[in-house]
């Protein structure tokens, strides 16, 4: 291959990579503004339409690491594209779907397809550079993420509004389609990295039980009842077997091993987990302090939390493209200190606090983050040979959607013990602006715990 076809190759999956992580993030972002549409359409409660947001996550999760090591064994570009096509059908026909439950069992089948997505992209775009281009690689990877989520919010409201919240759908189904088109036919065939190596399912159907219960156990936390502990319950157990169970496997699903022989990839698949935590939440916190405190209309608080992810949307490819010239550890680490300053200044946050500070923190939080999150995925797939990249990338995303779960969770437990059974949404001004100085307290508290693990961590 010529360096010609190399540039060519680079290029066309950067495009591709770059549309998939674009549409995937998007389709999310967006779709959290049309639950009201969505419930009034069909005829049911917000509640329940909140399950399409937890049936995606929870397959996501569920299904990313089997997939990742499904891709390693046989080819990665093939569950990329059957990723893509069953992502972009599964879009068309939620457009059309004729009841609430089909566009719930759809918004499933997208989380799995997602999940193949998520497995393979990072992979196949650190695959097609060379390793001193793989922080470059990544940060184009997780910019068209940040764009998306910034986007999200903006465009889709605009969507949701003036088209209905289907037209979303339909967008998103030609979009990944004109990606899929383009990986099936412009990218090379990749042979298989780890041929031969068995597929471990029971590790697998021991990983699916524990994210699975765990996941949905610390969603459900605050309902009461003994459902949602024993879950969590049954969670941990089943994690406790599953690493017992990969630890005595030639070919394990997940090398556990590494966690503990390699610190750079525990403590950073660590940290990830700590950073997803502190963001989880950030939107939806200043959504309420925006509109409830502060008073603006949905349009023009939009506007204003954009700017936290356009910063990350502009910076990802730029600490990314640094994380090859610098340690990607004391970046990261810088990175985590940085989002630490930016949040614990949203707990100076009141009623008169002027637009402009707001904005500022929002600043400095996109920053930390893109200086985080870049370098931190170079950091775990420097710690890993070329054959297991896509369990790696797996576990990325894994760790992503455990600490989003996580971190509303502590949100959830500290409305709960200030709030009552009262919702957030209809909670007084004096409550709710108590409710965010402890979330983003607790979330610096995980940013200082995160700096600490981040320096403790060195390439083996």
């Amino acid at each position: 291959m010529t360096l010609t076809d190399n540039k060519s190759t680079r290029r066309m999956t950067t495009i591709v990579v770059v549309i998939t992580s674009f549409t995937t993030a998007f389709t999310g972002s967006s779709l959290n503004l049309s639950i009201p549409f969505i419930a009034y359409d069909y005829g049911v409660s917000a509640s329940l339409v909140g399950w399409m947001v937890t049936a995606y996550a929870l397959s996501v999760a569920a299904f990313a690491v089997p997939f990742g090591r499904i891709a390693d064994i046989t080819s990665r570009k093939r569950i990329l594209v059957i990723g893509i096509a069953g992502f972009s059908a599964c879009c068309g026909l939620s457009a059309i779907a004729p009841d609430f439950m089909i566009l719930l069992a759809l918004r499933f089948a997208q989380g799995v397809f997602a999940s193949m997505i998520f497995s393979t992209n990072s992979a196949i775009i650190i695959s097609a550079f060379p390793p001193q281009m793989r922080g470059k690689a990544i940060g184009y990877n997780l910019g068209g993420v940040y764009v998306g989520l910034s986007s999200g919010p903006v465009i889709g409201g605009i969507m949701n509004a003036h088209l209905g919240w289907r037209s979303i759908f339909i967008s998103t189904c030609g979009l990944v389609l004109i990606a899929g088109i383009l990986a099936a036919l412009r990218i090379p065939a990749d042979k298989a990295v780890s041929a031969g190596r068995p597929l471990d399912a029971a590790g697998n159907l021991l990983f699916l039980i524990f994210i699975v219960s765990f996941m949905y156990g610390l969603s459900r936390i605050s309902s009461g009842g003994l459902l949602a502990p024993s879950l969590v319950a049954l969670g941990l157990a089943a994690g406790i077997v599953f690493v017992m169970h990969e630890y005595r496997q030639e070919d394990p699903a997940v090398n556990v091993r590494l966690f503990v022989s390699n610190k750079g990839f525990g403590l950073s698949n660590l940290s990830a987990l700590l950073n997803y935590s502190v963001t989880a939440g950030m939107s939806y916190l200043m959504s309420l302090y925006l509109q409830v405190v502060q008073g603006y209309p949905s349009q023009t608080a939009g506007l204003i939390m954009v700017s936290q992810p356009v910063i990350m949307a502009l910076l990802s490819p730029r600490f990314g493209r640094l994380s090859d010239r610098v340690s990607p550890f004391k970046l990261s680490s810088a990175g985590m200190a940085v989002s630490g300053t930016g949040v614990a200044m949203l707990i100076f946050l009141g009623e008169n606090t002027h637009v402009l500070y707001v904005i500022a923190a929002l600043f400095v939080t996109g920053l930390g983050f893109s200086m985080f999150s870049s370098p931190n995925t170079n950091a775990i797939m420097s710690c890993v040979d070329k054959a297991d990249y896509g369990v790696a990338s797996s576990l990325v995303s894994t760790m992503r959607t455990i600490g989003q779960t996580f971190g509303m969770v502590v949100i959830t437990i500290i409305s709960t013990y200030t709030l009552g059974a009262t919702p957030l949404a209809n909670a007084s001004v004096d409550l709710l602006l108590k409710v965010m100085h402890a979330s983003f307290g607790a979330s610096v508290l995980f940013c200082m715990i995160g700096v600490i693990i981040s320096l403790q961590r060195k390439k083996s």
